[in-house]
This record gives C-alpha cells, structure tokens and sequence, in this order.
C-alpha cells in the first residue's frame, strides 16, 4: 500500500494537502485536509481501465467557489435543520439559515469548508488518513465543543472505509456524512439516469416545500421509491409522482434502510461494469440524483449539469431533533458518537 502527499493550494495561510492512498491492484483515493475532501476515487472498469468515479475539482479555488459539497463531510448536521433552530433540555439555539429560513448541512461553513489536522495512518492490510478537528463552543451556534475524528482506511480489495467518532463537554447535535457524487461511467462521461440502483428500504420520508421531512413514513411498494429489486436513477426523473416533482424531478429523499451492514445499498453501470456495494451502520441514507447541480463551471473538463452524480449519504434522518419519533441525533458528555461506512468497488464480470 503506497500514500503519498502532494500540495493542492493554500487557504487562509495554511496549506491544502492532497493524500493519496494506493493499492496493488491500482486502485487510488485521493482526500484533502480541507473539508476531508474526497476528490478522486480511480476504479477500474469491466476491462480493467481506471477512471475516476467521484465528481470534484483540481484546484482548491473551484472547491472555495463553486462545489456543492463535493466529496465532504458534512457535519454538525447534515441535512437540514427547520427554521434554523432547535430546543435542547428547555435552552433554543438558533443556527444560520442559509437555505432560505433552513439550516443547511452544518452552517456557511461547518465542516465542509474547514483545514482539518491530518496525519497518515497504516495497519496491516491497510492504510489511509486521519483528520481531527475541534468544533468549539457556539460555532453555527451549536452549543458545546465537539472533537471530531474522521478516518478513510483503505484495503487491497479496494475497500474505502469512512470511519467517524465525535465527543461533547456539552448536550448537542451530531450527525455527521460524506457528500460524494458517484458516477461510475468514470471521469463524468455519461450522467448517472441509467445507474441500477438496489436498496434495502421499505419506507422514506415524505418531505413538505421546503424539503423538510413531515414525519410521515411512506411505503415504497408500488411506487418509484421502491429499489427493493432494483431500477434505474432514471425513473424518478421521469415520474409523475408528487415527491418526485418536488425536488426537481429525480430523488432527494431520506430512506429508512431496513438491513445495515449486508449489501444494503449496491449502485451498478450496466456500461462500464463497474458495482460499488455500500454498507453502513446507520439508520438511513439520503439518495439524491443532482437534480439541482448547475452553474457556470466544469467538473473534469465537463460542463456541470443536473445527474451527473448520485450521492448516497448515509446517516440519521435529518430534522430529527424536530421528529422525536426518529432516532436521536443528541449527543451527551460522556457518550462517543461513532459511524461506520464501507465502500466496496468491484465489477459485473
């Protein structure tokens, strides 16, 4: 297992470091300490032909400027927050609102946009890196600070592992993912619509205007949520249903899986032959299909344009500070918040 270190830019003063973990079968992740980036991940197709399969940039300033999250983690909360506040133990805190009145992934710049410490890490059969950060007290108005550690391992079966563990000295919120757009026809040259996707959910949340869950949980059967056996990203741009409309036709929704850590969520391009298995030890996954990625940028060389990614985010379902009924996303003193995502890049053949 080879790592290497290359600059990527400065920012603030500090340096933007590019690592790049590499196995013997070619395999290669590249990550930054800024935001924990992923910016490449270069997998091999049905013939053996790398190409990247993750959306990003090659210079720090597009990430500072355009990136819709590209490859980051995203923290405190992901997802969003209902009119940017919340109570916690009879005290409000108000967040910035940075979605019309919604709180969006963690702030203006919460852990996406920060210079992580980072350090190379190896143990046997694996190597990657580890980032720290400290969040204090009252930064995007979370109450308490909050250590933060985010680790990528990876093995020579082309395995990515994105393990998180985060402590408090004061009751908050925590709810942490990473924000890669996915698209395994490599390096960008398709859009992702006639990607198979097959998913262990039975229900996902329907979302009100402001794409905020209502509560309700509903059933895929028969409908365009349903992955159970398998569809293409395509059919819910295509649909007519409600949901689907609503989010600029395409998927922007949380899933309740209802397997974790069994091939719960597998993506496939018929055309490259390239699979990745996702299994994670969290509750839910928010799959959203790019329906509103646009600007006046390019994303390898490419135009950007709706669908040209899929993010699978994995995490507890998001408001759930405003849902008592979903899983808490309340962390204590004392307690340690960890998750655990695998990424598994394999072939059809």
């Amino acid at each position: 297992m080879k790592v290497t270190t290359a600059p990527f830019g400065e920012l603030d003063g500090q340096p933007v470091i590019a690592y790049t973990l590499k196995n013997r079968q070619g395999f290669e992740v590249t990550c930054l300490n800024y935001g924990c980036i992923i910016t490449r991940i270069m997998a091999p197709d049905a013939d053996g032909r790398f190409e990247n399969v993750v959306l990003g940039f090659e210079r720090i300033e597009d990430y500072i400027e355009h990136s819709p999250y590209f490859g980051a983690v995203i923290g405190r909360v992901a997802g969003r927050i209902k009119d940017g506040r919340f109570e916690l133990d009879g005290e409000a805190f108000h967040l910035p609102q940075n979605e019309g009145t919604t709180h969006l992934h963690g702030g203006n710049k919460g852990f996406s946009r920060r210079i992580w410490n980072s350090k190379i890490i190896k143990k046997e059969g694996a190597a990657g890196v580890e980032f720290r950060y400290t969040s204090p007290d009252g930064e995007e108005g979370y109450p308490g600070r909050v250590d933060m550690t985010v680790v990528y391992w990876l093995t020579e079966d082309n395995v990515l592992t994105i393990a998180y563990e985060g402590v408090t000295d004061r009751p908050t919120l925590l709810n942490v993912t990473n924000h890669s757009y996915f698209n395994l026809s490599g390096d960008a040259k398709r859009d992702v619509l006639r990607h198979v996707l097959t998913m262990k959910s039975d229900r996902f949340l329907e979302l009100d205007a402001s794409l905020l869950p209502t509560g309700r949980m509903l059933d895929v059967a028969g409908t365009p949520f349903d992955f159970r056996a398998g569809r293409y990203l395509e059919d819910g741009v295509k649909s007519t249903h409600e949901q689907n409309r609503l989010v600029g036709h395409g998927y922007d929704h949380p899933f309740v899986l209802s397997e974790n850590r069994n091939r719960e969520i597998v993506l496939t391009d018929e055309e490259s032959g390239r699979k990745l298995i996702v299994e994670t030890d969290e509750p839910g996954v928010v799959l959203y299909t790019s329906n509103q990625l646009k600007g006046d940028f390019k994303v390898w060389g490419k135009p950007v344009r709706p669908y040209l990614g899929v993010c699978l985010e994995t995490q507890h379902l998001p408001d759930a500070v405003h849902h008592p009924e979903f899983p808490s996303i309340v962390l204590t003193p004392g307690e340690i918040y960890r998750s655990t995502t695998r990424y598994a890049f394999c072939t059809l053949k």
